[in-house]
């Protein structure tokens, strides 16, 4: 391509996936040098946007390795963030780009001890197209909020609060109570913290209220977080998700840019965000009573992605009506869009966000500081496919 002037060969580039490009850097200094500049992944897209779905699994990073146990808690703009702990207690979000291999920790403070079953965590991932910045938001909040009276005699040095709210930014590179602390959460709210999707640059969680009286009432709703104003709104759900059904049995997910609840084979869908009105889009209805079905995700082009379960042994007679896509297992999953993106690409692999300072993993266990930059990141999206995860 030497021939081939180097503004043609930018926009060809700007066409190709992020594999490619990774290739391309390692073949010419001249290409390094234009993939690796601000201006070009500010600039970079793909003009083939077809959507696939993930079926093999994927490498996990040494950051995610370390840990016994983990979940994800979101994903956005082509970065996926995991959440685990390890065997002493000590809590870490991974914020992870599998197009160019590499992760970042970030160490989350001021977990509650989970043995006591008071307190429980809820996380948030964001990360900004326009600014390449990423945000985790944290809210300690109490589990166990009827019995709020006698944990002081439980527990003397433990306060009860409403909720605590703390936000990561990975630009500054450390956490701090976010900027407006006039909305916070009320104490009775419980969170899903399996269920979340980020719309516009708005946070959602699905969220239970519990109420209390000569009886305990309950009340599933919807609790939003804008991470540019950083402040909560509540959305209303209707009157047959919000009261006569479990919450465990609704999931958030989004068709296109619309926030969508899953209720196993029936799909809300929110089109009006000023009013929070939710209008049922459809459900999906199997004659063969021997067949379990469940919609959990979406494909670019709308159609549902489903979960088929035969609930009785032997061949059903519905299966001829779904395209098998070739996800099979004794475990169920959620499907998330999945985007390409450049986001991490010039920070160092596996590096470590703790109490304001910054260390790179040279291997388990092994750590040092960095000295360099805090943040200095760019992306852009690009591509799109779906990914689907077992839990």
């Amino acid at each position: 391509m030497s021939s081939v002037p180097l503004e043609i060969q930018e926009e060809i580039m700007k066409r190709l996936p992020v594999r490619s490009l990774l290739q391309f850097r390692s073949l010419s200094k001249a290409w390094k040098s234009l993939i690796d500049s601000s201006d070009f992944i500010t600039h970079y897209y793909a003009s083939n946007q077809l959507q696939h779905l993930l079926k093999v699994p994927l490498a996990i990073p040494m950051l995610v390795d370390m840990y016994h146990s983990y979940r994800i808690i979101g994903i956005s703009h082509g970065l996926l963030c995991l959440y685990g702990h390890d065997a002493v207690g000590s809590y870490m979000a991974v914020v992870w780009n599998p197009s160019v291999r590499k992760s970042v920790g970030v160490v989350v403070p001021n977990v509650p001890d989970m043995s006591q079953d008071i307190y429980e965590v809820a996380l948030g991932f964001w990360a900004c197209g326009e600014t390449s910045d990423l945000k985790i938001v944290k809210i300690t909040y109490i589990d166990i909020w009827t019995e709020m009276d006698s944990i002081p005699e439980s527990m003397p040095d433990t306060i009860p609060i409403p909720s605590q709210v703390e936000v990561f930014t990975l630009s500054t590179g450390a956490w701090r109570s976010p900027y407006s602390t006039t909305n916070l959460p009320r104490k009775s709210l419980q969170f899903d913290n399996y269920s979340q999707v980020v719309i516009d640059g708005s946070l959602y969680w699905l969220a239970m209220d519990c109420c209390t009286g000569e009886e305990l009432l309950t009340c599933n709703l919807i609790i939003s977080f804008d991470m540019i104003s950083e402040e909560f709104k509540q959305v209303s759900l209707p009157h047959s998700l919000a009261h006569r059904i479990y919450l465990g049995d609704l999931h958030l997910s989004k068709l296109r840019n619309s926030l969508v609840v899953l209720q196993q084979d029936v799909v809300w869908i929110m089109e009006d965000a000023v009013q929070n009105s939710f209008t049922k889009l459809y459900a999906i209805r199997i004659p063969d009573q021997s067949v379990r079905t469940t919609v959990v995700g979406f494909r670019k082009t709308g159609e549902p992605v489903i979960e088929y379960v035969a609930t009785m042994v032997g061949d059903s007679s519905s299966s001829n009506l779904f395209n098998n896509v070739e996800i099979s297992g004794m475990l169920s999953f959620y499907v998330y869009a999945y985007t390409e993106t450049l986001l991490l690409l010039d920070q160092p692999d596996s590096t470590i966000y703790n109490q304001g300072k910054r260390y790179i993993l040279q291997g388990l266990g092994n750590m040092h500081p960095d000295t360099g930059k805090v943040n200095d990141s760019s992306s852009h999206i690009v591509g799109e496919c779906t990914c689907a995860f077992r839990f």
